[in-house]
């Protein structure tokens, strides 16, 4: 039996999520509030994203306002989220769509051509926001899809059947009339009662759904093994002078954290760093007032790989001519640092008595 998107509308009436960027049921939401949680929530959940979306808008709360600020009040309003290109390509795309007159494109396909903006985002945007009739798969409707037609292909590579499969249902008439409310009703299916733990009684599809025949729905979708996780190494340094300042310096704006504050420190390498070697490469001249002392060990675990920086801490002649900007520690909330350099900062403020700085 095909499973019927008037079925899973009928259940999202009932049951839908209140979220902050969703509209009211009947009202197509504001594309600028879509395009922002869509972005925002790429690698973050919806529980940690609110918090930050609320008080992204408060701060930037139309597309113009996002367009007009300097990219570090954005950074420093994204810090958290991580995945700071997505900072940098908002406030790109911003600028862009303000040159447009301030309205987002319903296209798709003109979408795409937006900075940040890929064929899921666009899919989102346009379906949401404008009505559209296309269905944008994130990680939610690729599991439920996966389990209604028992799709038991690995990840990625069942990507192709899900996008088949999904095309059968929303190509029914009420999935068509109601592509908005289609879209998110299949997010919050999968966020709901088809999440890692399938509760498949109440679920509006449960009669249809193959994988809960063969009672094989918690093992699906079926991913690829990935490989470990490798292991990089390295060193930052926690430069303070006599006017309560620190040193920060920026990052190149392309590649990891790209353009976002941090502090001064040494490549990331894949072999491990002895204190002796991170020292010998520490931004500070032989005849520091206070020798360098070893503040402890950050651990910080990025997408494709971890980090274990050394942190190292001292005080600098009041002459120091280093390359940087001083920056007072009072103000360090107020910088754009990455989670990475805050834990950096926490550990050297809360270790920097017992180092006598």
């Amino acid at each position: 039996m095909l499973p019927q998107s008037a079925d899973l509308l009928a259940w999202y009436n009932r049951n839908r999520r209140t979220l902050p960027w969703r509209a009211l049921p009947g009202v197509l939401p504001d594309p600028y509030h879509v395009w922002l949680s869509e972005i925002m929530l790429q690698q973050t959940t919806v529980t940690a994203t609110i918090p930050y979306y609320q008080r992204f808008l408060a701060r930037f709360p139309t597309i113009h306002a996002l367009a007009a600020a300097e990219q570090d009040d954005v950074m420093q309003a994204w810090a958290g989220l991580g995945y700071y290109a997505r900072a940098r390509n908002l406030h790109a795309c911003a600028k862009a769509v303000a040159a447009l007159g301030g309205d987002f494109p319903a296209e798709v396909t003109t979408l795409q051509t937006l900075p940040g903006i890929g064929p899921y985002t666009a899919r989102a945007i346009a379906a949401i926001a404008f009505a559209i009739p296309v269905v944008p798969i994130d990680g939610n409707v690729e599991r439920v899809i996966a389990r209604l037609f028992a799709i038991t292909q690995p990840l990625p590579a069942a990507k192709p059947a899900i996008a088949a499969a999904l095309q059968t249902i929303a190509s029914q008439q009420a999935a068509i009339a109601n592509p908005s409310d289609f879209a998110q009703s299949l997010f919050d299916l999968g966020a709901s009662l088809c999440g890692r733990t399938p509760d498949c009684a109440p679920c509006p599809w449960a009669s249809a759904c193959l994988a809960r025949a063969q009672n094989i729905a918690a093992t699906l979708p079926r991913k690829a093994v990935k490989p470990a996780r490798p292991i990089r190494h390295g060193a930052a340094f926690w430069l303070q002078n006599h006017n309560a300042e620190i040193l920060l310096r920026r990052r190149p704006a392309k590649g990891l954290l790209g353009g976002m504050m941090e502090l001064p420190g040494t490549d990331w390498h894949t072999t491990p760093l002895s204190i002796q070697a991170a020292l010998a490469l520490a931004p500070m001249p032989a005849h520091a007032s206070t020798p360098w002392r070893h503040a402890g060990q950050i651990t910080h675990v990025f997408t494709h790989f971890e980090l274990r920086l050394h942190l190292f801490a001292t005080t600098a002649p009041p002459a120091s001519n280093i390359p940087g900007t001083w920056h007072k520690i009072s103000t360090l909330a107020e910088q754009a640092l990455p989670s990475l350099m805050r834990k950096c900062t926490h550990l050297a403020q809360s270790t920097a008595k017992g180092l006598a700085l």
